[in-house]
């Protein structure tokens, strides 16, 4: 656990959160700030930086963490119609909390247009 890591202290317990899914490697909660009628956060228990440094976990645990995030979306019911995965990577990527997560969002149309 990083000391002031808000991802941190929700894996740790000493701050509330609403639990969707979790497993000895993962979580995913719900967002405290929605964008759309489900948006989720899904984060490692480890303090992994950003998806800058996913490099040194393995490949297993990448496995494993995008299988999570397939878990998911199938507890939210939502792998049909469909979803959207996004981790902001860095501050000038929109990243806000540097603890690597994805937000599994959906319940509304996101798409980029045609051929998005």
């Amino acid at each position: 656990m990083t000391g002031n890591c808000i991802f941190c202290q929700i894996v740790a317990g000493t701050f509330s959160s609403e639990k969707v899914l979790e497993n000895n490697d993962f979580l995913a909660i719900k967002d405290a700030h929605p964008k759309a009628p489900v948006h989720v956060l899904v984060m490692p228990k480890r303090h992994i930086r950003s998806l800058n440094e996913i490099g040194e976990t393995g490949g297993a645990f990448c496995l494993d963490m995008l299988e999570f995030v397939v878990r998911t979306a199938e507890t939210l019911d939502v792998v049909e119609p469909g979803y959207r995965v996004i981790t902001n990577v860095g501050a000038g990527g929109g990243q806000i909390i540097f603890h690597l997560h994805w937000h599994l969002i959906a319940g509304k149309s996101l798409g980029f247009g045609q051929g998005g």
